[in-house]
């Protein structure tokens, strides 16, 4: 056990004042983080109406010797730190030694402590800064401190408190974060005499946000893992169609401490843009841990708040550690129907068994239908442009161009209206993909294996041309037989004319033709004349709204463009054209999310048809 010593007033100075005993939940939060810093592996609260008449926390820490336990209820008496220069690499929660001090000032407080190498451990009361009781007691190796009536000695403070579950709902906020950030440690809360958290400890940090922050958010995390110049970066994420509208469940702990950190939320907001929709905010727990002597975290009176001496380096770190768990780590979303269409054991009139039975024969007939039309129209529209894009089996068993790849597999039968013309169509070594067709023109329903997916033909589209974009260094121009001028605000205009080099990078030709106006002489060659209008306007409100560096620039302008030359929703797509699309998007990883967010594709698995339809429990 470190000795306790009364810190010098040299260095007790350097020391930004300490927090204030507001309520009974920052009583909590100094508590508990004292048996943290005792090395205690099991800690349990438990309050009363709020915690405002009964606080009680009880850790297997190392115990407070029993010559010391008076002194550590002094001001600015502490274990933690000794000398000023301390203070460049605290690796404690508590280091200020004023929480027992605070506490015992406008709170009635009793002690049991006790260390491993101790006969008799302490008993020590406390009242409004008064010793009352000091004397030997049999205890068991850590520490129980009993905090009653806060506030009794000072009614002016009393009458700030809230009702007594606003309370309570502040304490068990403070244990829920504390909880998350020691996964090591077991953590119970009792509040009026019910057990409402309890926490293995088993270090799982999945675990961990299970029992803190419930099924559905611990289900939609994916992992995170780095690590880059002596910072580390670990925990969870959620999938980006998991982002919510607010903020709530993001959570920093930066060596061990709840934080609030600016750099850390921008990081990772700014490696979720193009995957998570406009408004949604991701959440995590994330765990960073960097140098001791890199961080501040006497900043703030509540230590909530820390400086970075290299922002830059934290920014990259994180960033990259999301950015990979994203790609890594993220499935597409799969669709789960609550109710089965259909229960065979439930009770049904004759009429509504007929009402189904009919819906689900004109159900067979229309994907029938659907199949004839798709191989009629792959006979028919099997032009030498679409057939060449394959490796295709000729009658005599040659092939028409190399195979390149090891195994093939039969993908789909031409069906012949001439005997010459019977062919195999080749492709990878992977599921085929049948197209059923669309609905309301937006979008394609395919079916892969042992899946059916709906994929929205403008949200694909979308991706796949912004990630060409971001790819490609040089982009296909399309020059206009007749320039076109478009006219803009000054504040537009300005920005649009510091930024030339950046669309001309995108596939576009601009020049200034003076009086707020710029004259565009080509764009990229899969957008369209009508586009270029609305899609200049857009660029130049965006640079001029959002001032953001270049990179970020880019992924707007490229964002714009994809989206305004992407297939409308609602139009007419040809089969093959689907099929093309639908391909991309299955076969690709990279395809999961237009570039406002929105999912591209959803799964609905074979073995989730069949519950619904009662062929399986």
């Amino acid at each position: 056990m470190p000795k306790i010593n009364l810190l010098p007033k040299n260095v007790s100075e350097l020391i930004a004042a300490g927090e204030v005993v507001e309520r009974p939940a920052s009583v909590i939060k100094e508590l508990v983080e004292n048996s943290i810093d005792a090395g205690a592996t099991v800690i349990t609260v438990e309050i009363n109406r709020g915690g405002i008449t009964y606080i009680r926390v009880t850790d297997n820490g190392c115990g407070i010797a029993f010559e010391d336990v008076p002194t550590a209820f002094l001001r600015h008496a502490t274990s933690k730190i000794t000398k000023g220069t301390d203070l460049d690499a605290i690796g404690t929660l508590g280091f200020r030694g004023e929480a027992l001090a605070a506490v015992s000032s406008v709170a009635r407080v009793e002690m049991l402590t006790s260390t491993a190498d101790s006969q008799f451990g302490a008993h020590y009361k406390i009242e409004g800064g008064e010793e009352v009781l000091y004397e030997e007691s049999g205890c068991p190796q850590g520490t129980t401190i009993i905090i009653r009536d806060i506030f009794y000695n000072t009614p002016a403070r009393m009458k700030f408190l809230k009702k007594d579950i606003s309370e309570a709902n502040a304490c068990a906020a403070v244990i829920d974060r504390i909880a998350l950030s020691h996964p090591e440690i077991a953590f119970k809360f009792i509040r009026d005499g019910k057990q409402t958290l309890s926490t293995t400890g088993d270090k799982s940090v999945k675990g961990v946000v299970y029992s803190v922050l419930g099924r559905e958010f611990s289900s939609s995390l994916i992992e995170v893992e780095s690590a880059n110049l002596g910072v580390t970066v670990n925990g969870l994420t959620c999938k980006p169609v998991s982002c919510r509208p607010t903020r709530n469940n993001q959570f920093t702990f930066l060596n061990g401490r709840l934080v609030r950190s600016g750099t850390v939320v921008a990081a990772v907001e700014q490696a979720y843009k193009n995957s998570a929709m406009v408004g949604k905010f991701p959440g995590f727990v994330l765990y960073i841990n960097v140098p001791f002597e890199m961080v501040d975290v006497n900043v703030h009176p509540a230590k909530t708040e820390v400086r970075f001496s290299d922002e830059k380096l934290v920014f990259d770190s994180v960033y990259s550690a999301i950015k990979n768990a994203i790609n890594k780590g993220d499935t597409r979303p799969e669709i789960k129907v609550s109710t089965p269409v259909f229960n065979p054991f439930q009770s049904v009139t004759t009429a509504q068994y007929k009402q189904a039975v009919i819906k689900e024969k004109t159900i067979a007939e229309e994907v029938y239908s659907k199949n004839v039309s798709l191989h009629n129209t792959l006979r028919d529209e099997a032009t030498p442009d679409f057939i060449n894009k394959y490796s295709v089996v000729l009658p005599d068993g040659s092939e028409s161009k190399p195979i390149e790849h090891k195994a093939v597999e039969k993908c789909v039968d031409i069906l012949p209206e001439k005997e010459e013309i019977s062919v195999d169509i080749i492709c990878e070594d992977r599921e085929p993909i049948v197209v059923i067709g669309q609905v309301f023109d937006t979008y394609i329903v395919a079916q892969m294996g042992e899946s059916v997916y709906m994929i929205d033909k403008h949200a694909a589209h979308e991706r796949i041309l912004f990630n060409s974009l971001k790819k490609n260094s040089e982009i296909s121009v399309q020059p206009l037989l007749t320039p076109l001028t478009v006219s803009l605000s000054a504040e537009e205009y300005d920005a649009l004319i510091c930024n030339l080099t950046l669309l001309e990078n995108s596939g576009f030709e601009v020049e200034d033709f003076g009086n707020s106006t710029v004259l565009v002489r080509a764009i990229p060659s899969f957008l369209t004349s009508e586009d270029v209008s609305s899609v200049i306007s857009e660029i130049a409100e965006n640079i001029f709204k959002t001032g953001l560096v270049s990179t970020t620039r880019e992924d707007d302008l490229f964002h714009t463009i994809a989206c305004k030359a992407a297939i409308k929703a609602g139009s007419k797509t040809s089969l093959i054209e689907m099929q093309e699309l639908t391909e991309k998007v299955l076969y690709s990883k990279e395809i999961m999310y237009c570039p406002h967010g929105r999912p591209v594709a959803f799964e609905i698995k074979k073995r989730e048809l069949e519950k619904q339809f009662g062929r399986i429990q």
